[in-house]
């Protein structure tokens, strides 16, 4: 069952350059980000944020997942802030999307969830997919994140 999602504004940091699922590069690239994004105390420095959720997001695909693409890691905020100097901003356009919910210890479970999207025969737009962290995926031990794919019409 698909789901329209209106337009929204991410604050965060993004990959330099795009990353790729060839040779596990993604899980080191993303992982590489996450750690700056928490060492950096990034959520805290992200201005006039709409809620505590932190969205992951892959995007900007050469083709598919067996394709570069770039990736980002930030919170919803206000459609007129101003990111500071060493943050960046991603739009992201109103869009369809499928659900999953990846359940589990963290980050297996999210891992095992986009294997299943993959393996899929879903009518990808290959636009802007998100994961959503939220106070469900605090317990690494029994996590829940919510994956959403962009899908065409």
């Amino acid at each position: 069952m698909s789901e329209k999602k209106d337009k929204f504004k991410l604050v965060g940091l993004q990959l330099k350059g795009k990353t790729t699922n060839q040779n596990n590069q993604s899980s080191e690239d993303c992982g590489n980000l996450w750690q700056k994004f928490e060492t950096e105390k990034i959520f805290d420095r992200i201005p006039e944020k709409l809620s505590n959720e932190i969205y992951a997001v892959y995007f900007d695909y050469e083709k598919d997942e067996t394709s570069p693409f770039s990736y980002f890691i930030g919170c919803k905020a206000a459609n007129d802030a101003e990111p500071p100097q060493e943050l960046s901003e991603l739009k992201i356009p109103a869009q369809k999307y499928l659900k999953f919910t990846a359940k589990g210890v963290m980050t297996g479970c999210i891992t095992d969830t986009w294997k299943r999207i993959w393996n899929s025969n879903l009518n990808r737009e290959f636009g802007f997919d998100f994961e959503v962290y939220d106070e469900r995926s605090q317990d690494w031990n029994d996590a829940e994140v919510d994956v959403f794919i962009s899908v065409a019409d």
